[in-house]
């Protein structure tokens, strides 16, 4: 089977899941655009804000898509091959993940937008509660800790290509660049559509543009020394970031930066489709590693190739069940999107029936990205991704996609945009998270006040620093 082949089957399978399934389970969620949600019932311009469903989505879907559906599916690819990694995340995003998003979502809002724990309080009781909340923080603080690191990587990363391009071009400098000129951009949006109120179209004209503008520009000015510094320096600057977006009303920064990160996620996820379908690129991994293809990968049993193409017994983390559904998580199903549906997404769905476009659709958006993240191992040779980190395999297939698009001369720039295209996957998660442990602290604490939420974010964004500066 061919890569283009594959593509539209997936692309086909996705489709019907949504239109079928989906539909199925709105039906039985009953959904009732007459009940008043809490964005509406208490609008207060800062996190509760009623959002149109497409603004909201792209907002959302940036939120979710982070490092998981990229670093899973390359990583599984090379240990189990492409063949069950495809079949786990179809069937996982339809059947698993998206049910649990729009189920996560729909609950949230018809008990107030209140958190996953808190829903657990009202059902389960206090100790419950208690046990949950203090988990989930506590799993924040790993999700932001994780994800400052890999963000930091891309702003100093390089490669053998790059260097190669000579002294004039920084790929890690032009990643960092890019992306705070891409919050900036994000910034004066919010404070035009706030104020001016013109009307999505306009702002999408102008500001879907300017972003890939900034990405561009960013190349430029690649080897200015502002934009080039350890990757201590940029933890601590990311994380001051997340400090301080957690703080900002929603429509300063948060879901404008969601919107635009949306589009340049959706265009990373065009790319790799438009891509596929003009480049002829052929599959040059296996389906199945061998003797991956039997029960014996399940029970512990079998054997696969080793360097010297001598028969090797399978490793226990090189098992189908459980490291599979493990490795793929964010693509199939994840946990973590759910604090996303009942933190800072409840809080701004306008009519029930936003829910499923904004839960569903995304989670099946989600599961396009870890196929195009598959492809971009699929297309490549075995002997080509050693030594090579999954997010660098990612950015560098990204590239290829797009230099097949626009051509060899626009190498550096499909380089940055691949590169952009990860750093924007995690870096929309971290002030998502950071607001949601601060939601979950406040609430733990039942601390209000604007006070308390500054201590809440510091508390938050302080403890991952402490742990990167030790």
């Amino acid at each position: 089977m061919g890569l283009l082949s594959l593509v539209l089957i997936v692309l086909v399978v996705l489709t019907a899941g949504y239109l079928l399934y989906g539909t199925l389970i709105a039906r039985l969620y009953r959904l009732d655009d007459d009940t008043v949600t809490p964005a509406v019932a208490r609008n207060d311009g800062v996190d509760f804000v009623p959002t149109r469903p497409f603004y909201l989505m792209g907002q959302h879907f940036s939120a979710i898509a982070a490092a998981g559906p990229i670093v899973g599916p390359v990583a599984a690819c090379m240990a189990f091959g492409w063949g069950p990694c495809v079949l786990w995340i179809l069937l996982g995003v339809i059947f698993i993940g998206a049910v649990h998003d729009f189920s996560a979502l729909v609950a949230s809002v018809r008990h107030g937008a209140h958190s996953i724990a808190e829903i657990a309080r009202q059902h389960l009781g206090r100790r419950a509660y208690l046990a949950l909340a203090a988990f989930i923080w506590l799993a924040l603080l790993y999700v932001i800790l994780a994800f400052t690191d890999v963000t930091a990587a891309t702003f100093v990363g390089t490669s053998e290509e790059v260097a190669g391009l000579g002294g004039s071009f920084n790929k890690g400098g032009a990643v960092a660049a890019a992306s705070m000129m891409y919050l900036a951009v994000a910034l004066v949006m919010g404070f035009v559509q706030r104020f001016l109120k013109p009307p999505m179209w306009a702002l999408t004209l102008v500001f879907v543009p300017a972003t890939l503008w900034v990405i561009w520009l960013g190349t430029r000015v690649s080897t200015l020394g502002v934009f080039n510094h350890d990757a201590f320096s940029w933890q601590c600057a990311i994380l001051v970031y997340c400090f301080v977006a957690s703080l900002l009303p929603m429509w300063t920064l948060q879901q404008p930066r969601g919107y635009l990160g949306g589009f340049v996620l959706y265009l990373a996820l065009a790319v790799g489709l438009v891509g596929i379908v003009i480049g002829g690129f052929k599959i040059e991994q296996p389906a199945f590693w061998e003797g991956l293809a039997g029960l014996g990968a399940f029970f512990g049993s079998g054997m696969m190739p080793a360097a010297d193409g001598s028969a090797t017994a399978i490793k226990p983390t090189q098992l189908l069940f459980p490291f599979l559904f493990v490795t793929i998580a964010c693509g199939a199903c994840s946990g973590f999107h759910g604090l996303v549906c009942g933190g800072t997404t409840s809080k701004q769905v306008a009519k029930e029936s936003h829910c499923k476009p904004i839960a569903f659709g995304a989670m099946l958006l989600e599961g396009l990205v870890a196929v195009i993240a598959l492809a971009t191992v699929m297309v490549a040779k075995p002997e080509s991704l050693a030594g090579k980190n999954p997010a660098v395999i990612y950015g560098d297939g990204i590239a290829a996609f797009l230099t097949t698009i626009l051509g060899p001369e626009a190498r550096v720039f499909a380089l940055t945009f691949g590169t952009m295209a990860v750093a924007t996957f995690v870096f929309d998660t971290l002030d998502v998270s950071t607001r949601l442990g601060r939601y979950l602290l406040q609430e733990l604490l039942g601390a209000k006040g604007r006070a308390a939420g500054v201590a809440a974010a510091a508390l938050t964004a302080g403890v991952p620093l402490l742990v990167l500066w030790g």
